[in-house]
């Protein structure tokens, strides 16, 4: 089984989910996995760098050191005195044997850094020395005691490679110990399954097989695991270890047939191991991923923590589309936490059969079970605002107002049916203000219209003087050349103080706005709106009247000929809540300033159409004593999306059966006709609706029918 390509092509797609389950990658690379190459062959030069030769004189100092090392029950100062020999005669026989003999006394008195010096250097200065593979092996073990584990795994593995029997098993497992210290865990999972494999007892089994299953869980990568378990055979007792492991690894890249083909092996192999009913499990899941219940609909929603209050509102709506119907609602409580909707949407798949999924609401809930639902192939209706939701995968459909819609709605409303041109933007810094001013400018150039100004201002803000201002240019009014003469004509009036103080002001009252824009687009909240309105009028931006007797009455009060009216639009946070009077807050704090403007919504209470108004009557009937409160955009589009699949699923003939049948089934879903709009979905798998054009005057806010004025529009009745 050719494991390991198919390992790196889907490494990438792990480490994107973050599964927790999955091993992750070595502290220290391994060998061959990273490109980093693991220390092999004899650190040690193959020739002496001195030629010792035999001096009787030092062979006479020797001895004198071994009888004072014999009578020294202190070992370290015993290695002194070989020290001492090796100082005085270091080029002889002699001087090499007291070095080998001081590391030894060094290394039994676990002074390792002294003993790894001295057989280092007698290794260095004579690799054939007589007791070298001895040497060795203390240097390896010293190294390891002192924390060098690579220099150790060098060596080891290096000896190992010449040595028999009971040794080299020996020095195998300690080369396992410094390759593990070291994190070359390739290189330890290697040597623990040749341990388990030549194991000649039960506790020496066993030893391996722990080590071998710590190794797996955590340390040595995907790669390492596949490289080790391949071609292994299945009488190693680390065979099922690492098997069972690899089908994990294949579960969580999604690689269902290898999985499948491995856990049918592991399960024919070893239908004793322990792993046994964890396989049987698994390998019932990945069965169940394409098993689907065509009455079970699964919802993914926040119905605890913060955003508890729009799970559940969006859930009441989801209830009422389905009353009456026999489709199981199988919930699952996100509680807002991108892991919990991950997991959530995979119980969903494999536990409960869903053959489609409602949700989630918020942004990053909505990726992560977008990625999930594609990857399990399980169609997913998410009620998101998060741009781009639906480009991570042909499974993945969104029903919710965008912000790229509302633009889309007003400038069509206003270029191809009010006939309007020119624009300018007010805005807030803030993600929702910025993004729709962005896609607003998009759409009304794309559209042949141009943006005349652009003013920015912040969140929090209450005063917009400065920013009406510059929108008419009466900011910088050293770059308006009528205000340049008025004032270079006070220069040569001989005029105290005072009254050039006065004299200039009446220039600057004279210096005329510059409207030359039809309408100005604002997407912001009501309060701000209510705010903004009446600074404008201060600049001689007259937005209340559409009327042209109104216009009229403004231009003989004022005296302003020239003065033209402008209309202000809006975005869905326009919507208020009722006031005292019973009219939107938005017109109670606005007052006259916000008369004859337009904004978009996804859903108006109030509407006319029969399907808006058949579902808030049901609506009220069902809930309006309990929550108190009419039903607002979240309320329908969980009801519209709930309906949507109710309405395929109790087709009387080619209701989908599969999860793939339903995901062309709501790929071609037309024209349906819901609270929120008709509705069909686009090559995208964008919801596309005819939004709600809504428009205000003092007696409240009434819905266009932006078919009829086009209908005027297009026969000349209406116009700019």
């Amino acid at each position: 089984m050719e494991v390991l390509p198919t390992l790196r092509r889907s490494l990438l797609v792990a480490l994107a989910l973050l599964l927790t389950a999955c091993p992750r990658p070595s502290r220290i690379p391994a060998g061959g996995s990273t490109g980093e190459e693991v220390p092999t062959g004899d650190p040690f030069p193959k020739r002496p760098a001195v030629e010792a030769r035999k001096d009787a004189s030092a062979d006479a100092a020797l001895s004198e050191a071994r009888r004072t090392a014999q009578s020294s029950p202190d070992k370290k100062k015993a290695a002194e005195a070989y020290l001492s020999v090796r100082k005085a005669y270091p080029a002889t026989t002699a001087g090499q044997d007291a070095l080998y003999q001081a590391g030894v006394l060094f290394f039994e008195s676990r002074d390792y850094a002294n003993a790894r010096k001295s057989f280092n250097e007698l290794l260095f200065e004579n690799p054939l020395y007589g007791k070298a593979d001895d040497a060795k092996r203390k240097l390896a073990l010293s190294a390891m005691e002192v924390g060098a584990y690579r220099d150790a795994y060098q060596t080891l593995s290096s000896l190992a490679e010449h040595a028999e029997g009971a040794e080299r098993e020996q020095l195998l497992r300690d080369a396992a110990r410094a390759a593990e210290g070291a994190g070359l865990y390739g290189q330890s999972l290697t040597m623990a399954v040749e341990e388990a494999g030549k194991a000649r007892t039960e506790a020496e089994r066993d030893a391996a097989v722990a080590r071998v299953e710590a190794l797996v869980e955590g340390r040595a990568d995907f790669v390492d695991i596949a490289r080790v378990a391949e071609g292994l055979s299945s009488s190693n007792p680390a065979w099922p270890v690492l098997t069972f492991k690899l089908a994990r690894i294949y579960y969580h890249l999604r690689e269902w047939t290898r999985l499948e083909e491995t856990l049918n092996r592991f399960l024919a192999e070893a239908p004793q191991s322990p792993f046994a009913p964890q396989a049987r499990e698994l390998l019932a899941r990945a069965t169940r991923r394409v098993e689907a219940k065509p009455k079970t609909v699964g919802v993914l929603l926040p119905m605890t923590g913060r955003y508890q209050p729009i799970g559940e509102a969006v859930l009441r709506g989801i209830q009422l589309g389905l009353e009456g119907s026999d489709i199981e609602l199988v919930v699952k409580d996100t509680q807002g936490d991108v892991n919990k909707t991950g997991q959530a949407m995979e119980q969903l798949a494999f536990d409960d059969g869903a053959i489609a999924v409602l949700g989630p609401l918020l942004g990053d809930d909505s990726k992560r079970a977008a990625l999930v639902a594609e990857e399990l192939q399980v169609p997913l209706l998410t009620m998101t605002r998060q741009e781009g939701v639906t480009e991570l995968g042909s499974y993945v459909f969104r029903n919710m107002l965008t912000n790229a819609a509302q633009a889309d709605a007003i400038a069509d409303y206003a270029i191809n049916v009010k006939g309007y041109k020119r624009f300018a933007l007010l805005y807030p810094n803030i993600p929702y203000g910025v993004e729709l001013a962005d896609s607003f400018w998009d759409q009304v150039v794309e559209r042949g219209g141009a943006v005349r100004g652009a003013e920015r201002y912040s969140h929090d803000q209450t005063t917009f003087t400065t920013e009406a201002k510059k929108l008419v240019g009466r900011y910088y009014l050293e770059d308006r050349g009528d205000y340049v003469e008025g004032v270079r004509d006070l220069q040569g009036e001989n005029l105290d103080a005072f009254r050039r103080r006065k004299a200039l002001e009446k220039v600057k009252s004279n210096v005329e706005p510059i409207v030359d824009f039809d309408a100005i687009f604002m997407p912001d909240d009501w309060r701000r709106v209510s705010l903004v309105a009446p600074a404008l009028a201060v600049e001689d931006i007259v937005t209340n009247a559409c009327d042209p007797r109104d216009l009229e009455r403004i231009r003989k009060t004022t005296g302003k000929k020239e003065l033209k009216t402008v209309t202000l639009f809006g975005a869905n946070q326009w919507s208020s809540p009722k006031g005292r009077s019973g009219l939107p807050e938005l017109i109670e704090r606005g007052g006259k300033f916000v008369t004859c403007s337009v904004y978009v919504d996804g859903f108006f209470v109030d509407s006319q159409r029969p399907a808006t108004r058949n579902f808030v009557r049901k609506y009220r009937e069902s809930y309006k004593q309990e929550t108190g409160k009419d039903p607002g955009l979240l309320e329908a589009i969980g009801y519209d999306s709930g309906r949507m699949l109710r309405q395929l699923v109790d087709k009387k003939e080619g209701a989908p059966r599969t999860r793939a049948q339903m995901r062309e089934s709501l790929a071609n879903l037309k024209d349906f006709d819901g609270a929120t709009g008709r509705t069909s979905f686009n090559e995208k798998r964008e919801a596309v609706k005819q939004l709600f054009l809504l428009s205000i005057d003092n007696k409240g806010v009434t819905e266009i029918n932006v078919d009829q004025e086009r209908e005027k529009a297009a026969t000349g009745g209406s116009g700019s």
